[in-house]
């Protein structure tokens, strides 16, 4: 029962990112759950994460069956989805060639997940309370534990994670999806691209910290003043 004076409201927001922390915490016991397929389309991501995918290059089921221990099948069901997702192309009996990135591709997906992204989260900063987004340090957290430890493929996951916690209180399941396919777009490497410094994890992983702290404090110049570069928006 609500006490007197509680906004329902409030505590709706405030149970729901409590809900979702908690989520967080059990997702590494979630994964041993998960099919060969999802296990296998994980993996492939993180290589597509670390450069050890490269692009440009093909490879075959068979192959990556045998470099994960499984049978092919699995292998390209995993691959069928990043062709959906715009990581790979289907190349008929040969395998599939990982598909290359340039500078402009990034810069477009950066924008395009600023003028989504950004507009949500200054709406929510008006609205949501502090002690829903207080609720977020831990998410915050392991994303500067994974950019400390130098996993680039670990820090992909929490930062997308992260953004995913922010625009969940907005409770919009379509948008969430959306800028979570565009999140990890962006994430694939450039071509012939240096694999990124922990330096450069950190000060990210140091955004994020940041843009809560204005989140819980309802400081909107300053959400909007570290949010926007977050996402090289300017």
């Amino acid at each position: 029962m609500l006490t007197s004076g509680r906004d329902p409201e409030e505590d709706r927001v405030r149970e729901a990112a409590h809900g979702r922390v908690a989520a967080q915490k059990t997702a590494v016991r979630k994964v041993l759950r998960h099919s060969v397929r999802g296990q296998v389309l994980d993996a492939l991501r993180a290589a597509l994460v670390d450069g050890e995918l490269v692009p440009g290059e093909i490879y075959s089921g068979p192959a990556l069956g045998e470099r994960f221990g499984v049978s092919a099948t699995p292998v390209r069901e995993a691959m069928q989805q990043l062709a959906l997702e715009g990581a790979v192309e289907c190349l008929p009996n040969r395998g599939f060639r990982v598909l290359s990135r340039t500078p402009r591709t990034l810069a477009e997906l950066a924008e395009v997940r600023a003028l989504l992204e950004v507009p949500v989260v200054l709406g929510l900063a008006r609205t949501v309370p502090a002690e829903a987004w207080a609720a977020l340090r831990p998410v915050a957290a392991a994303a500067a534990e994974a950019a400390a430890a130098g996993d680039l493929a670990g820090y992909a996951d929490a930062d997308r994670a992260f953004h995913r916690e922010l625009l969940s209180l907005g409770g919009n399941e379509q948008l969430v999806s959306v800028a979570q396919d565009l999140h990890r777009r962006s994430q694939w490497p450039l071509t012939g691209a240096p694999r990124a410094r922990r330096a450069e994890l950190v000060r990210d992983a140091a955004e994020h910290t940041a843009l809560l702290e204005a989140l819980i404090t309802g400081d909107l110049p300053l959400v909007e003043q570290v949010l926007r570069p977050h996402f090289g928006a300017g």
